[in-house]
């Protein structure tokens, strides 16, 4: 069994600090998925290497964002990693940060994995632009890996609630960035390539699980949270697929991150 975790850390060197590693120690993870890192590939190494806070024997793969101390994601494993890619759509905006591809050697054959941060964008400005740009690129690279591999999967903060089910108060978020229309046909697209939703597809037709909580008033308290950290497996991975989880902190003061763990168990 190979287990799969994607977290938003929102900073790794202040997750690493607020007690990440005791949910590693519990987890042990073979593949590790982590957006918004927020720090260079070295503070990583530092803190995922040997003696360090979040130490192991990982294989550790990243990609800085241009602007210092903003986005980054990462790949982090015990498996052979065969090969890794960054690039992502036209050079006309900017995605570095945001989008990692490794293959790591499986017994079932080569596993892509993706970790994956979208632009939270925000509803009629520049920004929101770029969330579009990011996702019409994202829409055909994942057409590319749905026809080319057997074994993928796009993990990360997609920061997009696909449908009511995923926000508590979807009502008070019709025009908001993160659940605008056109910002959820694309996630009814990736449905249409045939990825599959393995937090939807583990509950089916109730709300949430939720996956991230602003950290402003009681909306941890009172589960007031959003939907937007996803597990998205080709047809041939998914039913290999079983246990997935949110491993939601048990209160406020213990959380790590304002998001949480998404974890699946795949039979590889």
């Amino acid at each position: 069994m190979l287990t799969l975790a994607t977290v938003n850390v929102n900073g790794i060197r202040a997750a690493a600090r607020k007690g990440m590693d005791g949910w590693l120690k519990q987890t042990k993870p073979d593949i590790l998925c982590l957006q918004e890192v927020r720090a260079p590939g070295e503070e990583l190494r530092k803190l995922a290497e040997g003696d360090g806070p979040l130490g192991g024997s990982w294989s550790i793969f990243d990609q800085e964002a241009s602007a210092k101390g903003r986005a980054g994601v990462a790949v982090l494993t015990t498996a052979k990693v065969l090969n890794h890619r960054t690039d992502i759509g036209p050079d006309e905006f900017d995605s570095l940060g945001r989008w990692l591809e490794t293959d790591i050697e499986t017994k079932n054959g080569t596993l892509t994995v993706v970790s994956c941060y979208v632009h939270s964008g925000e509803a009629d400005t520049p920004k929101q632009v770029e969330k579009y740009k990011f996702l019409d690129a994202m829409r055909e690279r994942m057409a590319e890996l749905m026809a080319s591999q057997k074994l993928a999967v796009i993990v990360g903060d997609l920061n997009v609630g696909h449908t009511e089910l995923d926000i508590k108060n979807w009502k008070g978020n019709l025009k908001s960035a993160g659940f605008l229309p056109e910002e959820r046909a694309y996630f009814d697209d990736f449905a249409k390539q045939g990825w599959v939703d393995m937090g939807r597809a583990a509950h089916p037709g109730i709300p949430g699980p939720y996956t991230w909580w602003s950290y402003r008033g009681k909306a941890f308290d009172t589960d007031a949270g959003w939907r937007i950290d996803y597990q998205l497996a080709t047809p041939e991975l998914a039913k290999l697929g079983q246990n997935y989880r949110v491993d939601r902190a048990p209160s406020y003061d213990a959380r790590w991150s304002d998001h949480s763990p998404v974890v699946v168990d795949y039979d590889l």
